[in-house]
């Protein structure tokens, strides 16, 4: 159960501890506490605790595939959160010497002393938030990891989001560097130089190829060793090594069940199978184009299941389902890929050409016209035509 604790603080010059001293905007911090999380926050209480519930389910996912044991934990993760951006700043400015934008986790080797700073409501929360919380979390249990698995898990967790309506969790997978990594072709840094990189130096591109590695091991299809192997070693770290040390461990585990020469050419062919949304799109549309139906759906509900909330993929196949007659369908797919922004007088001329073939002749001109008064210059002549015919 949370624990609400409202905090009045005093001034900074009667000694007032911990947080006064940045409290420029109210005298008010409000604590929210439960079992893994201690949350700090000047937005009040309801901000305070969606942001604890916020923690505790990124806490949830990040452990359903960890597995760390929580008895382990020194006591409760600490969260600092401030609203006003001066506050943040001058706040992370007196730990760092430098600011940071949107959050930042400041590790140290005295447990208490650890904490995830918020700037609550700002721009870059959204993109760096997950990342930070995730590096709170392994940093909890694993002070010192492979860089590579820190960096490239953090990336892998940056696109579970929060919906601060439905208060709830939401994940779609993070590709924003496949592109880049595809691109690498024979010039990708080798597995070796990314596992050994805090014994023999960073390579140019680590981020993005430890990301690619961790998305390899978690998605690597038929062979379950490599994703056993990953989990494996999770339960081998030392949380007292070091990271050279932790890295040498989980080398030693993986290269257990395939040698470096067979996972390297298995990595290879992972990430030339991976597509990208936008590669998707384009061959679903080529496939379209030549009335290959078949696997133009296979492409767009591909990339659908890439990114559920882009409206592209419900247009296609919006279109699919027309061609194939499947009018109630295809005005579903529409209506969803307007509900999710698609460009709005065309998508109102594809509901009126859907409606007009149902023969939902009034649903047709009522369409129709909305697309003619939207984007006049695109849809009146044709749009007329057809209206003309239907009256």
């Amino acid at each position: 159960m949370k624990k609400v604790i409202v905090a009045f603080m005093l001034l900074a010059a009667l000694g007032t501890p911990l947080m006064a001293q940045y409290d420029t905007v109210s005298p008010i911090r409000v604590e929210v506490r439960n079992q893994f999380f201690d949350v700090i926050s000047d937005g009040g209480s309801f901000d305070a605790e969606t942001l604890c519930r916020e923690m505790e389910l990124r806490f949830d996912v990040y452990n359903r595939l960890f597995r760390f044991n929580t008895a382990a934990l020194p006591g409760p993760l600490r969260v600092v959160s401030f609203g006003d951006k001066a506050a943040y700043d001058s706040y992370v400015m007196s730990k760092l010497g430098s600011t940071r934008d949107g959050a930042v986790y400041l590790h140290y080797s005295q447990s208490e002393r650890r904490e995830l700073v918020v700037n609550r409501g700002s721009p870059d929360e959204e993109r760096m938030l997950p990342h930070q919380a995730f590096i709170q979390f392994f940093r909890a249990f694993v002070p010192y990891p492979p860089s590579w698995m820190r960096e490239g898990f953090a990336i892998y967790f940056n696109t579970l989001k929060f919906d601060k309506e439905t208060r709830e969790l939401r994940y779609e997978e993070n590709l924003s560097w496949l592109e880049t990594v595809k691109s690498l072709g024979t010039y990708i840094p080798s597995l070796e130089s990314i596992f050994l990189a805090d014994i023999n130096g960073m390579p140019e591109y680590f981020q993005p190829v430890s990301w690619a590695i961790v998305s390899f091991f978690l998605n690597s299809g038929g062979n379950g060793d490599y994703f056993r192997a990953i989990t494996e070693a999770f339960m081998l770290f030392s949380a007292t090594g070091s990271a050279a040390e932790n890295s040498q461990i989980v080398l030693e585990r993986l290269t257990s069940w395939n040698t470096l020469d067979v996972m390297r050419a298995d990595f290879h062919n992972y990430i030339a199978s991976r597509r990208t949304f936008v590669e998707l799109i384009d061959i679903g549309m080529q496939a379209y184009a030549v009335k290959d139906f078949e696997n133009a759906e296979a492409y767009f509900l591909a990339a659908l299941y890439q990114k559920p909330a882009h409206y592209a993929p419900y247009y296609y196949l919006g279109l699919l389902a027309y061609d194939e007659n499947n009018y109630d369908v295809a005005e579903t797919y529409y209506i969803t890929a307007l509900q999710y922004g698609a460009d709005s007088a065309l998508v109102k001329y594809a509901l009126g050409i859907n409606a007009a073939t149902a023969g939902r002749n009034t649903e047709a001109l009522s369409y129709l016209q909305e697309a003619v008064n939207e984007s006049p210059e695109r849809y009146k002549e044709r749009a007329e035509t057809i209206m003309n015919r239907l009256r």
